[in-house]
């Protein structure tokens, strides 16, 4: 009977979304147990009701356990799937709020950028403590993780624990290819893909249709609308030759040509702080959800394809499937760092996750990975070594903090952010 794990299961939207794959799946329903954790008892209490009330709705046989304490949730794990946000709300207004009074743009704030480097210096004692226990409780589980910074936080898992069954999972990859496909109007399942890189910063580096080089086709279709040519994305793949996995909202904070111009700003529709915007959205979301099972309406049930519910399945059943994963680099991209975690495709079937070796990038592609990567390595040795001189240095390697302030304006930003943060940060940061 598989154990699989939700940590930080009071994110209720995500835990409908991946229980309505794993709940409408015959061959695993009778044979699971889904095991809630969270630290917040008002929002473990609402996620059990929600999970029990669709067990029932469905007519299954999967069992539920809800445990606040992390330790006895994760006894026994066969899978552990993560999507924690260590300060919630109120630190994401900090991340914002006080770089916004420096003159700083951030639009989300959850993977490079100042934003990105406190939330993984929040994140990384929780999921290195995640980690050990893991290791101790349930060490051949496999911990799928969906917290950001994602080229960060299994890396600090995987390089603090000792725990190695670690893959990070996005949308980003598999959102990129099908809006390729519909762009040039062709099925995806009959497009031959191939990307890869960094989370967030992954590239299309194979983009064919029965030997055809489909980018001719999305040039023509770029030459033909004006507004396409007012997102980032599209810039950056007009300049750089291969099309980038991000969004235009997020991949603008990678770089550093953007967020600084205000003329930038405005031609390429960048919303700032739009992030703070999507947050309150959730909250809305979740009260709805709330007033719905209170008043014995229940949830949808929709599945969609979850990331983590299609690992599972592949393990489980041996179902081959081939998914974008978060893993050490090892060599599976030549020109990156070795101890990097990359995004590549990954076989999912009994053996578990396999990845794929890619070889070289494209070297500009590379170039702007490992500017991209040097941001997480030096947040990652702060967060591990205690070493608040490394925040210093991580943030003065930001592209887009460096773009904007002075060495003297980042070193005073980070020390305001270090006192606003207080206890979540690591000791040695603090001190």
């Amino acid at each position: 009977m598989a154990r699989i794990v939700l940590i930080g299961a009071g994110s209720i939207t995500f835990a409908k979304n991946l229980l309505s794959d794993l709940l409408t799946y015959p061959e695993l329903t009778d044979e699971m147990t889904v095991v809630l954790h969270d630290i917040d008892a008002e929002r473990l209490d609402t996620v059990e009701q929600m999970t029990r009330w669709m067990i029932d709705k469905l007519g299954v046989g999967t069992k539920v356990e809800a445990h606040l304490g992390r330790r006895r949730a994760l006894a026994g794990a066969d899978y552990v799937i993560n999507e924690i946000a260590v300060g919630g709300v109120k630190a994401a207004h900090v991340d914002f709020e006080i770089p916004a009074r420096y003159g700083l743009r951030q639009t989300i704030g959850d993977t490079l950028g100042i934003g990105g480097i406190f939330r993984a210096l929040r994140t990384i004692p929780v999921m290195v403590g995640i980690g050990k226990d893991m290791a101790e409780l349930c060490p051949d589980a496999i911990l799928i993780n969906y917290t950001n910074p994602m080229s960060m936080i299994p890396r600090a898992v995987y390089e603090g624990t000792g725990l190695k069954k670690v893959v990070g999972v996005c949308h980003s990859v598999r959102d990129t290819e099908a809006t390729l496909a519909r762009l040039v109007g062709i099925p995806k399942e009959e497009i031959s893909f191939r990307t890869a890189g960094v989370n967030h910063q992954a590239f299309v580096l194979r983009f064919e249709h029965r030997g055809e080089n489909l980018y001719r086709r999305l040039d023509e279709v770029i030459e033909a609308d004006p507004e396409m040519r007012r997102r980032v994305r599209v810039e950056v793949y007009r300049r750089f030759g291969y099309f980038p996995t991000e969004s235009s909202e997020h991949g603008s904070e990678y770089l550093p040509w953007f967020l600084p111009h205000q003329d930038q700003v405005d031609r390429f529709r960048l919303p700032i702080g739009t992030y703070l915007d999507w947050l309150q959205d959730n909250l809305d979301t979740y009260e709805t959800l709330v007033a719905g099972l209170r008043a014995g309406n229940g949830v949808e049930i929709a599945p969609g394809n979850e990331l983590a519910s299609l690992i599972i399945h592949s393990a489980e059943t041996g179902t081959p499937r081939v998914l974008h994963g978060n893993v050490v680099n090892d060599g599976l991209i030549s020109n990156l760092p070795a101890d990097a975690f990359v995004e590549v495709p990954c076989l999912v079937d009994k053996a578990g996750v396999q990845p794929t070796r890619i070889g070289a990038l494209p070297p500009q592609l590379a170039a702007l990975n490992r500017n991209y990567l040097n941001v997480g390595d030096l947040t990652l040795h702060a967060a591990l070594e205690g070493r608040r001189d490394h925040v210093y240095h991580a943030a003065m390697l930001d592209p887009n903090a460096s773009a904007t302030l002075t060495l003297q304006q980042i070193q005073d930003l980070v020390d305001e952010l270090i006192v606003a943060h207080g206890a979540s940060l690591p000791d040695g940061i603090r001190n």
